[in-house]
């Protein structure tokens, strides 16, 4: 079964919605200046109303970060009870050491190099996450942007990337194209947030037809 990740969540309702239709990650922005960062109040405040619905078990909370000192992003941690983080920036191996919970290691895709370039540095990098213990998620590459740029990147890179690794797929994806991408590129998993949006807000309907969607593509 494909996993799916739905991300940038702002309010309790939709991380429980995302539950319940059988997310695997919910994810929660903590770099500053994004659209959807959250305070560590305002993530703890959401995780706790949720937790009050769902409980403790269900989908992994994933804190998301982009270059931010070690002992902020374990604070975030440890404050919001996380279990993962997913990492954006230009960290380092070293960097990747000291975090205390597991890690998604974000990958960029650049369109303006070649294919095969892209692909042979791509899968260098995803293979070394993958020796440290870690998942890796691919999307678009975008000058000055951490995080998701909510634009898909050539899934042929994807394509040949799975025949040999596992990863997450990130990058345009919505209810109408993830079944798609699912049979064309067959990755590990898949990551959502603009894509279950309505002018920028988190849409129940949305999110129910995302999960539906990618199940019907298994």
């Amino acid at each position: 079964m494909t996993l799916i990740k739905m991300c940038g969540l702002r309010d309790a309702d939709s991380a429980v919605n995302a539950a319940r239709v059988g997310a695997d990650f919910l994810g929660f922005v903590f770099v500053a200046g994004a659209r959807r960062s959250l305070s560590i109040k305002e993530a703890r405040d959401i995780v706790s109303k949720y937790r009050q619905t769902v409980g403790l078990y269900g989908p992994k909370l994933v804190g998301l970060f982009a270059n931010q000192p070690i002992n902020e992003l374990e604070d975030v941690v440890q404050s919001v009870e996380l279990d993962m983080v997913q990492l954006c920036g230009e960290e380092t191996s070293e960097y990747l050491k000291k975090i205390s919970v597991p890690v998604i290691r974000q990958i960029k895709i650049r369109d303006e190099m070649d294919n095969r370039e892209v692909v042979t540095e791509t899968l260098k990098e995803v293979e070394n996450m993958t020796r440290m213990g870690h998942m890796v998620s691919l999307d678009r590459y975008h000058s000055g942007v951490k995080g998701g740029t909510g634009m898909s990147f050539d899934w042929n890179i994807a394509v040949e990337l799975a025949s040999s690794t596992k990863f997450i797929l990130s990058g345009g994806l919505t209810p109408e194209n993830v079944s798609h991408a699912i049979d064309v590129v067959h990755p590990m998993g898949v990551d959502v947030s603009s894509g279950i949006e309505v002018e920028g807000i988190k849409n129940s309907k949305k999110i129910e037809d995302f999960a539906r969607a990618v199940r019907r593509a298994n």
